[in-house]
């Protein structure tokens, strides 16, 4: 079977984009590992599914499914949505506002540059949520941590730190799987620079490592808000570069999206 994509990246987070009409029907989480890995398929974080909206539909303009690249399906990705954002703009379906319904929820963005195929969208993240407070304990094989668990439409577990100089890898594969999530989390290690700025590393659930997360970003300023670690509007540093956030009660996020090809897998 031949599935068509479009690869895209938003801030080096990077996605597959296939029309829903186009994937095949069945086994669609063995087509998601097979198309993501990175040596034998085509390479990305997750395999967006996207369906314009049926005729008369006035709340969204197209639904997307994401799975990520170990086949999980997730809710959402701030970096994966402005990438289908950007798909659907590209087709010519939306123009300056794109609303798109996610596993978390109609999700709204402003186109606020076009170049070629490189685009900033400003994505409405919605208001943060938190079920355990300001923070919560977590026993790990290294001992106790502590961290903000925050809802941003999808599960986010932040953790402060001093620096970066540590194995924060498999820190983060553990605490994705501690039995404190049943359903795994995404987990973010944020270190204070200034008030309006962090720094942090993504381990996101079912990708591992990622050189960007929108929604972890998100979760991540929701906490150091939260704390009063730092103040809106906040920069995020990336290893793939800065996002730029700001709350207004819900948070927004301005940042990139980029289509980079296309083509078709074989499966």
């Amino acid at each position: 079977m031949r599935i068509p994509f479009t690869k895209a990246h938003g801030a080096g987070n990077d996605f597959l984009l296939t029309w829903l009409n186009e994937a095949p029907r069945e086994n669609r989480a063995a087509a998601a590992i097979a198309l993501c890995e990175r040596h034998t398929g085509i390479g990305a974080d997750g395999w967006l599914l996207v369906a314009p909206a049926p005729a008369g539909e006035k709340e969204f303009d197209a639904a997307i499914q994401l799975f990520n690249s170990d086949g999980s399906i997730a809710e959402i990705s701030g970096n994966g949505t402005r990438c289908a954002a950007a798909f659907l703009v590209d087709a010519g379906l939306a123009t300056g506002e794109v609303r798109i319904r996610t596993g978390a929820g109609v999700k709204s963005l402003r186109l606020l540059e076009r170049s070629g195929m490189s685009f900033v969208f400003e994505m409405n993240m919605g208001r943060p949520r938190f079920p355990d407070g300001d923070s919560t304990t977590l026993d790990l094989s290294v001992g106790q941590l502590q961290a903000t668990l925050v809802d941003v439409g999808n599960p986010q577990c932040a953790v402060q730190v001093n620096d970066f100089e540590f194995d924060w890898r498999s820190r983060g594969a553990e605490i994705e799987r501690h039995p404190r999530f049943p359903n795994r989390t995404n987990v973010s290690f944020v270190r204070r620079v200034d008030e309006h700025t962090l720094e942090v590393r993504f381990f996101e659930r079912g990708a591992g490592e990622t050189m960007s997360s929108g929604t972890g970003s998100t979760g991540a300023a929701a906490a150091g808000l939260r704390l009063g670690l730092v103040q809106s509007p906040v920069t995020i540093r990336t290893p793939a570069g800065p996002l730029e956030l700001r709350s207004e009660g819900e948070i927004y996020l301005v940042g990139p999206a980029q289509i980079i090809g296309g083509g078709e897998f074989y499966l």
